[in-house]
């Protein structure tokens, strides 16, 4: 009898360097930022200075000159957005971690409800939730004959952690449930609670694997926070926006954004660098 030829195999597939395996199969990109990027970033805004100053009318002040003496202006309003999103990662962290312990509680309305109030903000616009954040909070808080004005930016910041909230609800349920079951079993035969199992034994061991994305996350935030000048706020964007209306010369447009693009960048550029090696020290999957 002639012997069978054997059946083709399917080698593994390799995932490309910027890309690490999600849960359920899914391949989630990963953006690493490059010292090569900022290098160029940091060239285009040097080749746009020099393009400015040619541009310049005789006679005017020049390109770094003008921008110079807005810098100190901008820099304040950059600083606010730094300020927004550090509370908005606070309470939307806050809020969060709440979010997701619910949604691994045994009460199957209260995870129910908390799984929905997750999908729900986590897929919603930001812009959108800045928004209904903006008009649906009132703009006085009373209390007992006690009032307080509520202002703009801290409904901005409500707004903000939002969507930030929901994130972190995720990375929370996922880092727990990423946990083998069996540490929940040599818990419970040691006669340890539920609560006690969670509180001493698995969450000291999802931290490690949750800090990785919730540091993206910030990072993403960071970059997210100049959509609050579109409901008003004076933040960088709207300082930056008043100085090129103030000095009414259109060569200043491309090197003031890009100046403010490369504080962004380099803000953002060491978190996005702490994490990746965060991912690679704790073998974490995002």
């Amino acid at each position: 009898m002639r012997a069978l030829a054997p059946l083709p195999v399917l080698l593994p597939f390799e995932l490309p360097a910027r890309c690490v395996p999600g849960d359920a199969g899914f391949v989630i990109p990963r953006a690493v930022f490059t010292g090569r990027a900022l290098a160029l970033l940091l060239a285009t805004f040097a080749l746009s200075l020099v393009v400015g100053e040619a541009l310049a009318a005789p006679g005017r002040p020049g390109v770094v000159e003008t921008i110079l003496k807005w810098v100190p202006v901008i820099f304040t309003g950059f600083l606010f957005n730094l300020l927004v999103s550090v509370l908005a990662m606070g309470l939307g962290t806050f809020a969060g971690a709440g979010l997701g312990l619910a949604q691994i509680s045994p009460v199957a309305p209260l995870s129910r409800v908390a799984w929905a109030a997750t999908q729900f903000f986590r897929n919603a616009p930001w812009l959108v939730l800045l928004f209904y954040a903006m008009s649906l909070l009132p703009f006085q808080l009373t209390f007992a004959g006690w009032s307080a004005p509520f202002p703009p930016w801290i409904k901005a910041v409500v707004g903000l952690a939002l969507p930030v909230m929901a994130n972190v609800s995720e990375i929370v349920r996922g880092g727990v449930q990423s946990i083998p079951r069996d540490q929940w079993e040599s818990a419970e035969s040691l006669a340890f609670t539920r609560r006690q199992t969670l509180w001493l034994i698995v969450l000291p061991q999802a931290v490690k694997r949750m800090t990785p994305p919730w540091m993206n996350l910030y990072a993403i935030l960071t970059m997210a926070t100049p959509l609050i000048s579109i409901i008003g706020i004076a933040d960088a964007m709207t300082l930056t926006r008043g100085a090129l209306s103030a000095e009414g010369r259109p060569e200043l447009l491309i090197p003031m954004y890009l100046m403010l693009l490369v504080w962004f960048f380099l803000y953002s550029y060491p978190i996005a660098r702490w994490t990746v090696r965060l991912e690679e020290k704790y073998a974490v999957n995002i």
